[in-house]
């Protein structure tokens, strides 16, 4: 499997039906389904580059190295597509949102989203609509919502299999 560089992007979204709380917090599986809209304009724009000559992963989001917190998730999130592709090559990531973060714009949805999406490709990943959708969970819980285009529906499902986005 090729390692590489890919870039994804993912939408902001606006849940009409939200989901309270989960039924399985380690696997982020909701209590219920939702619904939302995601919003065309507001974009999370992710690239990830699998770099061999890397020491340790690099984390840049909206042009500054990544906080703590926010550094812990993602490393958490790509040791996860690096466990599923076989590998343990370092990456340089870059996320810039056009929207403002922590102002209640899911930012962390669109962002997680994004990342599973370019993180699998640049690892060589072949991920469906649907299993990109359920790999982003784990990240933030909102995350599946904002793959679809338009309005979208989240199945909380029994399990990771049956818990994904759907249009």
């Amino acid at each position: 499997m090729a390692l590489g560089k890919a870039t994804a992007e993912a939408k902001s979204n606006i849940a009409f039906v939200k989901y309270w709380g989960n039924r399985d917090a380690a696997l982020r599986l909701p209590l219920n389904d939702s619904l939302s809209m995601n919003l065309d304009a507001l974009t999370t724009e992710t690239t990830v580059h699998f770099d061999a000559s890397l020491s340790d992963d690099e984390i840049i989001i909206d042009e500054a190295e990544a906080a703590d917190t926010a550094r812990h998730r993602v490393l958490q999130h790509l040791d996860r597509i690096r466990a599923e592709a076989n590998h343990t090559t370092k990456a340089r990531v870059r996320s810039r949102n056009n929207f403002p973060m922590g102002t209640g714009l899911a930012s962390s949805a669109s962002g997680f989203a994004a990342l599973t999406l370019a993180a699998a490709n640049a690892a060589g990943l072949e991920l469906s609509e649907r299993a990109a959708s359920g790999r982003a969970r784990p990240g933030c819980g909102c995350a599946p919502r904002s793959r679809p285009r338009g309005l979208g529906g989240w199945w909380a499902g029994g399990s990771s299999a049956t818990s994904y986005a759907h249009t």
